[in-house]
């Protein structure tokens, strides 16, 4: 957007001082002006600081204002900023050094984030001192959170914007601060954006809103069916019920995580950024991902797959990894096709693909190998996922199937609810076996061992 986002020292105290507020209605007829009672009763009693940490919010903010170039700030229903700006233009951090501008920019967001959540679309508008803004409203189950708020920007010479919201004439003595030399030198460096990229990046920003809400309350949701069900199992008493449908509930606790709303405004992100960064070749990584994502949030009741489409899954995955890290690693994926129509457990190979990528791929600069084989032995298919990485001892091998091992949940969560799971639908002996000499470049194979007569309707 051309500004960088500082102060650059100006307006430290501005000599003008602009009148009280005297809000009129917008030109629109068709939208009234939300006054601060109704505002209040809009935000009812949740925040979205309950969902979302502020910290959390900060770093979204600050990565997709630099992605797409614009100014950003999250707010509340009266438009009072919960984050703190990301690439504020230099007019508009001096104009908010007044407390009555101040004001006025607070209540500009505030009425373009309610005009979003009247129409349910990204709401562009004029802000009060004539800059181009866009506002996506945050709501969740008809409750109104804030507004996710960008723009600073003017349009570029030639461009019209049709039926524009205009709020500049809100205050019948708004323009006053154009007696102001500083901030009129300040305002005419503000940067220039053509129509079709400011209507890009408003619906970037509006599929941005809908991300954080529904994440944050798909994790709540997650995390309170998470705990019905330990109450359920404390009533039981059954230690044997328990112990399976714990392994089920966390393997629900991370599904529930992906939310299928979020993921499928993630396609159409990447098509609007595309349109404002010019890119070229998009479609093959958009196609694996899409492939990988209704594989995840597929509607089966059955907590088992074939063998065969759990590998393309994974090929997909590997896919995307390899657009992100280039020719950091290779990977081989070899079965016969006999093996195919095997009965393997949904999402049994990812975990320890991504275990591979985290501790044997990520850390080398390249020549990186992962070889993932499936073959008949006997009465079992053998699958066995093998990296070039430096192994890892027998300590920590038996962390992970303990849960206990790595840098977090997903590794204990992942290596350990496999091996529970291929357990509890196979026996005892049909455990993970993972081999590793624990020496540079040997790295570490993990086998498992899936029954070809298994009956997945007798489970």
């Amino acid at each position: 957007m051309g500004t960088d986002g500082s102060d650059q020292g100006a307006a430290q105290s501005l000599p003008l001082s602009p009148p009280a507020l005297e809000p009129r209605a917008p030109a629109d007829p068709d939208f009234a002006l939300m006054g601060d009672d109704l505002l209040a009763k809009k935000a009812r009693r949740r925040k979205l600081e309950d969902l979302m940490s502020v910290e959390t919010l900060q770093k979204i903010q600050d990565n997709f204002s630099t992605a797409v170039g614009v100014a950003m700030v999250i707010v509340d229903p009266k438009g009072e900023p919960i984050t703190k700006p990301s690439g504020f233009s230099s007019f508009c951090n001096a104009i908010r050094k007044h407390p009555e501008w101040q004001q006025r920019c607070f209540h500009c967001d505030a009425v373009g984030g309610q005009a979003a959540l009247s129409t349910g679309e990204p709401s562009i508008y004029k802000c009060h001192c004539g800059l181009m803004d866009f506002s996506a409203p945050i709501s969740i189950r008809g409750e109104y959170l804030g507004a996710a708020t960008c723009g600073q920007v003017k349009l570029a010479p030639g461009e019209t914007m049709p039926n524009l919201m205009d709020l500049s004439g809100l205050f019948p003595t708004e323009q006053a601060w154009r007696e102001n030399k500083e901030l009129l030198g300040l305002f005419g460096q503000t940067g220039e954006i053509t129509y079709e990229q400011l209507r890009a990046a408003a619906y970037s920003l509006h599929y941005f809103a809908s991300y954080i809400v529904e994440e944050s309350y798909n994790k709540t949701i997650s995390e309170e069916l998470y705990r019905n069900q330990l109450k359920l199992m404390e009533e039981s008493k059954l230690r044997a019920e328990l112990e399976s449908s714990l392994r089920e509930a966390e393997l629900q606790a991370l599904s529930y995580q992906v939310n299928p709303h979020f993921l499928f405004n993630v396609l159409n992100t990447i098509g609007r950024l595309a349109l404002v960064e010019d890119a070229e070749q998009t479609e093959s990584t958009v196609h694996a991902f899409a492939d990988m994502m209704r594989y995840i949030l597929r509607k089966s009741g059955s907590p088992f797959v074939s063998l065969g489409t759990e590998l393309e899954h994974v090929k997909n995955y590997l896919y995307l990894l390899q657009v992100r890290l280039g020719d950091r690693f290779t990977f081989k994926i070899a079965f016969p096709d006999e093996v195919c129509d095997v009965s393997c457990p949904f999402m049994a190979l990812q975990p320890i693909v991504e275990n591979c990528i985290n501790y044997a791929i990520e850390p080398c600069e390249s020549d990186g190998l992962i070889e993932i084989s499936a073959n008949l032995t006997g009465s079992d298919v053998v699958v066995d996922i093998s990296d070039n990485g430096e192994g890892i001892t027998h300590e920590r091998k038996m962390q992970a199937l303990a849960g206990t091992a790595g840098d977090g949940k997903r590794r204990s969560i992942g290596i350990s609810n496999i091996d529970s799971r291929l357990r509890h639908y196979y026996g005892e002996d049909h455990g993970l076996e993972i081999v590793s000499p624990y020496r540079d470049g040997k790295g570490t194979l993990v086998r498992l061992r899936l029954p070809v007569d298994f009956d997945p309707g007798a489970v």
